[in-house]
């Protein structure tokens, strides 16, 4: 299959104490530097800022780059929400034919479509396959350089 597969799922889990990082107000130059600011807009707890429902949400590595182009590498975590109702131009987390994959949901005449975000990938046309469904909306992801 032409889909990143999900190397490891992971249900979130409660923390044992809420952590409250500092966001600052200015934002970050990815270009030229600038001025650091010497204040901070609010605190910001990284389960509020990814996750609206807690019961229903988990997350999931990622294998595979047909996501790259939508900023969704190998060994991403997706944060991924059952309780959304997936639309047209979602990404979402779908099983067809018991392979996990994460793609752009699409739909054509003859039904749905996975859609990958690499020009190296095609397309999955879903069209009356009884397998097929989705686990649930990609709402965020998270990447650790270090």
């Amino acid at each position: 299959m032409n889909a990143p597969n999900i190397s490891a799922m992971f249900l979130r889990s409660q923390p044992e104490f809420n952590i409250d990082l500092p966001l600052y107000l200015d934002k970050v130059s990815a270009g030229f530097p600038s001025p650091a600011a010497d204040y901070e807009e609010k605190r910001l707890n990284p389960d509020d800022y990814l996750i609206s429902n807690k019961d229903s949400t988990f997350f999931a590595r990622v294998k595979g780059d047909s996501m790259i182009d939508a900023g969704i590498f190998e060994n991403d975590v997706i944060v991924v929400d059952r309780s959304v109702n997936p639309k047209v131009g979602d990404i979402v987390l779908a099983v067809i034919n018991g392979e996990f994959t994460v793609k752009y949901l699409g739909k054509n005449k003859d039904g749905a479509l996975l859609i990958p975000a690499n020009k190296d990938f095609q397309t999955i046309e879903v069209k009356d396959n009884p397998t097929f469904e989705v686990w649930g909306v990609v709402t965020g992801s998270m990447r650790k350089f270090k």
